[in-house]
């Protein structure tokens, strides 16, 4: 009888290697969230003290490109505001709070 050996190699690499991201495309995708996020940030640090006494905790979805924002308590109903005007658009969200922040860190 043949004796099987013990000692497997283990199989490293991608499963779809056809399908890997060039470090450069990573690197401009990243660039642009960055800047995505700074031109959304700067909106709602203008806005924020002016909101935070009436809607407290609601969340806030910006646009960046054109500094349109939506505002609701829920984020299905915000998020269904801004994607009857942005159906394509990318979109940022923020917590109407001292922070920004949404969710639990």
């Amino acid at each position: 009888m043949t004796q099987l050996s013990d000692k497997r190699q283990p199989r490293r690499g991608r499963i779809f290697p056809e399908y890997t991201i060039e470090p450069e495309e990573l690197a401009r995708r990243k660039a642009e969230q960055e800047a995505r996020y700074r031109r959304c940030r700067a909106v709602f640090d203008r806005l924020q003290p002016e909101l935070i006494a009436d809607h407290y905790n609601w969340l806030m979805i910006i646009e960046p490109n054109s500094g349109d924002y939506f505002i609701d308590p829920e984020e299905k109903v915000a998020m269904e505001k801004a994607r009857q005007k942005y159906p394509s658009g990318k979109l940022v969200i923020f917590k109407i709070n001292e922070t920004g922040a949404c969710g639990k860190i």
